[in-house]
Formats: structure tokens, C-alpha cells, sequence
């Protein structure tokens, strides 16, 4: 389909499966609400550029929610649902790079991150290796929580905006 069609059909969604499709992309319901309430959409670019703003719009309990949703880092995502297949597919990669030693390490860092934080350590992690992502826990539990949540914040907008483009490129 064009871009032009897959805009078209997003735009035709109806309610109730655009917002499972939205939800699935970002367990935060304000996200999906704030997508949605963008329609119609002139082109793929405005979806994405909604998208981007809905993000970076949340409110930290909203961030908290959409993280509900995302297993730790290197941990499989159960279920058979759209949102744990795209973070299965998300962590392939880094899951497919790592030895026992950087397995374990990060292991103990999404432990002391949860500890320290109180939630998943959340990262973009496409296209990363584990001893990458490793690399950016270990750095990151150097923050304090002022520091760290629009970090996170903007780590759940990246992922939302790429599972938003391949619901997309689905249509």
C-alpha cells in the first residue's frame, strides 16, 4: 500500500481499534488518546510528528505507565500480543550478541536500576548490542531521578514511535 493508503486507512480506523492498536505502541492511555485526537492526518509525517509530541507530553505517572508494559532488558516478553512480539523482535538483536559474563551483568544492572529508580531500566534497544545497552545502564544508574526521567521519557517515545511506524507499515 502507499503511504498515502496506509495514512488513509489509519485515519479510517475505527475508534476501538485504533486505540488497540495505540495502546499496543504505548501502554500509556493518554498517548494513544493524544494520537488519536489528531485525526485526520494529512500525511505520515504529521502521524509521526503527533506521535513525537504525545511523548514528549506525558506526565511522569503516564511514563510510569507506559513502562508497565516493557520487560526488563534482556528478559523475553511473555504473551502473544502485538506489544510483547515487537519487544521480542526490539531486543533480538542485543539478545543474539551477548555472552554469559555481559548477560549477567546486565542481570545485576537492571536489578540496581530497579532498586535505585523504582521501575524497569528502559531503553531503546534496537539495533544495540547487549554489552551497548549494558554500557548505557551502567551510565545511566550515575543519575538522580531529576536527571534520569526525561531520559526514560524519551527512551518510551522512541519505542512508541517505532512500533507506531510499523502499525503503519502494516496498513
Amino acid at each position: 500500500m502507499t503511504e498515502l493508503g496506509a495514512v488513509e486507512s489509519f485515519n479510517a480506523l475505527p475508534a476501538e481499534r485504533l486505540a488497540a492498536e495505540l495502546l499496543a505502541c504505548c501502554a500509556a492511555p493518554a498517548w494513544g488518546a493524544a494520537v488519536a485526537a489528531g485525526r485526520p492526518f494529512a500525511d505520515r509525517d504529521g502521524i509521526l510528528a503527533a506521535a513525537d509530541a504525545a511523548g514528549r507530553g506525558l506526565t511522569w505517572p503516564e511514563v510510569l505507565e507506559g513502562l508497565s508494559a516493557h520487560p526488563r532488558i534482556g528478559e523475553r516478553a511473555a504473551g502473544d500480543s502485538q506489544e510483547a512480539a515487537w519487544s521480542r523482535a526490539e531486543q533480538s538483536a542485543a539478545a543474539q550478541s551477548a555472552d554469559d559474563t555481559t548477560k549477567a551483568e546486565l542481570i545485576a544492572a537492571n536489578r540496581a536500576y530497579e532498586e535505585r529508580f523504582g521501575h524497569v531500566f528502559l531503553i531503546f534497544a534496537s539495533g544495540r548490542s547487549q554489552a551497548e545497552i549494558l554500557a548505557a545502564a551502567r551510565e545511566r544508574l550515575g543519575n538522580d531521578e531529576a536527571a534520569e526521567r526525561p531520559i526514560v521519557t524519551d527512551e518510551l517515545r522512541r519505542i512508541a514511535r517505532l512500533r507506531l511506524e510499523r502499525v503503519l507499515d502494516a496498513l
